[in-house]
């Protein structure tokens, strides 16, 4: 059976356009984060912290060959970089984009015309990357983008600090779930990402994830078509208390969750002021979350970019 995007079971009948509309309504008084800052930006408002109106910030778009095997396939993903974020991690290896935001304004249509682009590239899905903020306008740009053909899956690829009424828009819309889980524990959380309510958001977050698409499904060739995949970077000093995010992938998702067990850490930003962030992670370190993942029964998460010994 030919492949189809989850939204564009959406389209018979305008239930796509119904999406849209309701999500914009929400950028009167917008939810669209777990900032909750009720930001009107329809009259010019940016969001309080994502500093983003009514249109979106693209910082650039092409086809991408790094990420995970499952995503990136032969031909690469379609990702999307977009500007500014929700969340402010004092380690962000992507701040001239999500702390600085530079990046060129796009509409609805705009954005639509990036998407096309990269399936006239031949990319194998569309990645959204740190979305969050703008779950209104991707909506919006879909609903334009499939009646022009668009028909590539969406991976939403997110920090992880999603608000439920965003998620719940998204339903039936988006067919790759890829959130980062970035902590155990709230206080690492205010600390490193200025979000105290991190851990509770971000676990509400990914069992409403979950529950719309389950399992990661792998076709044939290796290339996701629907479901979760965690990402978690592991921080040095534990930093991030990995045995809590761990454990409750297992416990409360699923031991046959893909988890991306990320090593892959190097101070950025303002890490020098956040001691253990300072250093890199130790091998040693990484392996003892490797272990721990075993441990707790997990049975798909990816070890292949472990790195070299470090001096």
């Amino acid at each position: 059976m030919e492949f189809q995007a989850a939204y564009r079971h959406l389209l018979p009948h305008g239930q796509l356009d119904a999406r849209a509309e309701e999500a914009r309504r929400h950028l009167v008084d917008c939810d669209l984060c777990a900032r909750d800052c009720r930001a009107d930006r329809l009259e010019g408002l940016a969001g309080v912290v994502c500093h983003t109106g009514e249109n979106v910030v693209v910082h650039s778009y092409g086809a991408h060959h790094g990420e995970e095997a499952a995503i990136s396939g032969w031909k690469g993903s379609g990702t999307i970089f977009f500007s500014w974020c929700s969340l402010r991690c004092e380690y962000c290896q992507n701040w001239q984009i999500g702390r600085h935001g530079t990046g060129r304004e796009l509409d609805a249509t705009g954005l639509a015309d990036c998407m096309l682009r990269l399936q006239d590239e031949g990319c194998h899905n569309i990645n959204l990357v740190t979305p969050s903020h703008v779950v209104s306008q991707i909506i919006e740009a879909v609903a334009i983008a499939a009646y022009s053909g668009l028909n590539l899956p969406l991976v939403y690829n997110t920090g992880g600090y999603d608000s439920l009424p965003a998620l719940r828009l998204l339903d039936g819309i988006v067919d790759i779930y890829m959130p980062d889980m970035k902590y155990g524990e709230a206080a690492a959380a205010r600390r490193l990402s200025h979000a105290r309510d991190y851990v509770d958001v971000n676990r509400a977050a990914v069992r409403e994830m979950y529950r719309q698409v389950g399992d990661l499904q792998i076709d044939r060739d290796g290339v996701a078509r629907r479901g979760l995949l965690v990402r978690h970077l592991v921080l040095p000093g534990d930093a991030a208390a990995t045995s809590k995010v761990l454990g409750f992938v297992s416990r409360e998702l699923s031991p046959a969750t893909y988890v991306n067990l990320m090593d892959q850490y190097r101070p950025c930003f303002h890490a020098s002021r956040y001691p253990p962030l300072d250093r890199r992670l130790s091998r040693e370190e990484f392996e003892s979350a490797t272990r721990c993942a075993s441990r707790l029964g997990l049975t798909r998460f990816d070890c292949e970019r472990m790195a070299p010994a470090r001096s």
